[in-house]
């Protein structure tokens, strides 16, 4: 069993940054890819960006590229998102997941935090 625990999160203003964490406890995550999905209210859960488990590939979805960064740290196994350029539609509910091996953009993973928010006013 893999447990994810997701920080970072808050209120920042548009234009902001934020650094979200997400550590893993139970076993290491050397062989996981892992991902950030979002939740806003009323819409369905999200696809933000993926890491396979070298970290040597890295996708993001269309609506964060150039603003957001995922990594990781197999060492810490932690695996970090930064936000930079933040906007009002970037609020939601912030969760990392983890898979074994393969990474996708699907929500097949195995894995889930509890979510932290993010919230971005205008």
């Amino acid at each position: 069993q893999v447990q994810l625990v997701e920080s970072g999160g808050g209120l920042v203003q548009a234009g902001g940054s934020l650094r979200l964490s997400c550590a893993a406890s139970g076993r290491s995550i050397n062989n996981y890819a892992m991902g950030w999905f979002r939740q806003a209210p009323g819409k369905e859960r999200e696809f933000v960006a993926g890491i396979s488990w070298s970290g040597g590939i890295t996708d993001y979805a269309d609506n964060v590229k150039g603003r957001f960064t995922i990594s990781r740290d197999n060492a810490k196994n932690t695996v970090y998102l930064q936000m930079n350029s933040l906007k009002p539609e970037d609020t939601a509910v912030y969760y990392c997941a983890a898979r074994r091996f393969k990474l996708t953009t699907t929500s097949e993973y195995e894995y889930w935090g509890q979510g932290t928010q993010v919230t971005v006013s205008s």
